[in-house]
């Protein structure tokens, strides 16, 4: 056998309806979209969410809270999470660099739990009070980004 030889199994490949080739294709005329109304119009399609009429379910649904646009997600991570590391100095490049973190959350926020040994530089946007402490008693500095 050769790859010229080859092709699709029998039955596998069909062919591609073509509409509004004329009347001897059996889809001329009104190309399978029946006679007037919405959908036989260009454009005529019903928008996402539209139930005829009936108020739709996004606007029967109870509205709840507040979800603040500009507030900051940051990526946590504990310092038990950092411990483990061969490096010495310690950026948020470098955790989504590894995949530790999600390089598009808007920080890094180093969190207390956990312990931590070994001296480390540690550059974040936000350390929580718990954590900055443990890693300067480990011999370590904090950096705010």
């Amino acid at each position: 056998m050769r790859i010229e030889e080859l092709k699709p199994a029998e039955g596998s490949r069909k062919k591609t309806k073509r509409v509004g080739r004329g009347p001897g294709s059996g889809h001329g005329k009104t190309a399978t979209k029946g006679h007037k109304g919405q959908k036989a119009r260009s454009g005529g399609k019903v928008k996402p969410g539209f139930e005829g009429g009936q108020t739709p379910l996004q606007r029967r649904l109870p509205k709840r809270g507040f979800k603040n646009a500009f507030a900051k997600e940051f990526a946590i991570l504990n310092v038990k999470d950092i411990a483990g590391l061969d490096i010495d100095t310690i950026t948020p490049e470098i955790l989504a660099e590894r995949g530790l973190i999600k390089p598009r959350k808007d920080g890094l926020k180093i969190l207390g739990s956990g312990e931590i040994k070994k001296a480390m530089n540690i550059k974040a946007h936000s350390f929580s009070a718990s954590a900055a402490e443990k890693i300067k008693a480990a011999g370590g500095t904090v950096e705010v980004i």
